[in-house]
């Protein structure tokens, strides 16, 4: 249950930052009450997700994921470039969830 938890606070974080650009500042209402609604939802489950899950290894697996689908939102939705250097950084970012998951005695408990 603790990955469904962080499963739908990731998926409520991509909505709330994809219609976190669509608010253009929030000067559009719809959009910017979606991207309010989403990051409450999305804190919410975070905040179910991390009593069973360690903080640390939490906000690693929701941030890598959320950089990751982000940045494909980023490159297929809003149709904005993404150069070589960003690639490899998200690569990184990625390198380092899997290191602490397989690696790390912080992921166990």
């Amino acid at each position: 249950m603790k990955y469904i938890f962080l499963t739908l606070a990731i998926i409520f974080e991509l909505v709330g930052t994809s219609f976190l650009k669509k608010s253009e500042n929030f000067s559009k209402i719809i959009p910017s009450i979606v991207t309010v609604v989403a990051f409450a939802f999305c804190y919410y489950f975070f905040s179910h997700a991390i009593k069973t899950i360690p903080l640390g290894v939490a906000y690693a697996i929701w941030a890598g994921v959320g950089i990751i689908v982000t940045a494909l939102i980023s490159v297929f939705i809003f149709k904005q470039p993404i150069d070589l250097a960003a690639i490899i950084g998200i690569i990184l970012i990625v390198g380092g969830v899997v290191v602490i998951n397989l690696f790390s005695n912080t992921s166990t408990e």
